[in-house]
């Protein structure tokens, strides 16, 4: 007995309706949707994601990622002010952490640069550093008991100082390693603001010496940079004479220090260079 006409074409239909339902159900989702894998709970997250946020201020950790090589490679000057808000790291062999954001700098620009150890573009093995990639400590001791911390810029020769921190993390330890480094008033409980104040008193705190040197600060272990949180507004950057350069003649005077004005953490404040700013 044959079918009727009218049944046939239902079945069709209804043959045609169940295809478009399994295709829908096989369907990949739109580019940028998000769809829960088999191991992974929906969690009610918006189909489609917020931007992502840049390597330069999170990590898997929800931590702040290292800054790498390329922040680095800039001119003296730029860099010497890029530096100013970041936070400088340091991991201990115990895995304590010290930390402390940046707060002043100086730039050294090369050859040309008479108060530079690379003035005339000499090369000896204690400067070796400042003509090695950017972002290679350039780590040297003065006076024969201190050190001081600079890190290579792009350009022959160039390089920053880190001047001034202000302690983030780890004052305790902080505390511990400057009352056993430094020489007189041993018995003098340190203030906050003294710990990290001076070139040579940041690598007391940090246990910084001369081991550092040629290190690469955008790989290094023991040592890095990471980007510094925010601030409610752009901080006040003050261009100042640098310090203890008096030989230097003419590069004594040029207004190659940086520091983060109002900054209590700073080691040498300039009125007159702080009242260039205001006018």
């Amino acid at each position: 007995m044959g079918i009727h006409p009218r049944a046939k074409l239902s079945r069709r239909l209804g043959q045609k309706k169940q295809r478009l339902l399994e295709a829908e159900q096989h369907q990949s989702p739109p580019d940028g949707a998000w769809t829960p894998s088999p191991r992974e709970p929906s969690l009610g997250l918006p189909a489609t994601p917020g931007p992502q946020r840049s390597i330069y201020f999170s990590s898997p950790q929800g931590r702040p990622a290292r800054l790498g090589s390329e922040f680095f490679d800039q001119p003296a000057v730029s860099l010497a002010r890029a530096f100013l808000g970041q936070v400088l790291v340091r991991q201990l062999d115990n895995g304590t952490e010290l930390r402390g954001r940046i707060v002043e700098t100086e730039a050294y620009l090369g050859p040309e640069d008479e108060a530079a150890h690379s003035r005339g573009g000499r090369q000896t093995p204690r400067n070796r550093s400042m003509f090695m990639e950017p972002g290679t400590l350039y780590v040297y001791l003065i006076y024969g008991m201190y050190f001081c911390m600079n890190v290579s810029s792009r350009g022959e020769g160039a390089c920053v100082l880190l001047r001034a921190l202000e302690p983030l993390g780890g004052l305790e330890t902080m505390r511990q390693l400057r009352s056993t480094l430094r020489k007189g008033a041993a018995g003098r409980a340190l203030r906050d603001r003294e710990l990290c104040s001076g070139p040579s008193k940041l690598c007391q705190a940090l246990a910084i010496d001369k081991s550092f040197d040629q290190r690469d600060l955008a790989k290094d272990k023991a040592v890095w940079l990471e980007r510094g949180p925010p601030g409610p507004s752009e901080p006040v950057v003050v261009a100042a004479a640098r310090v203890g350069i008096g030989h230097a003649g003419e590069w004594a005077h040029k207004p190659l220090r940086f520091y983060i004005q109002g900054s209590p953490w700073v080691s040498v404040v300039d009125r007159a260079a702080e009242r260039d700013v205001q006018a």
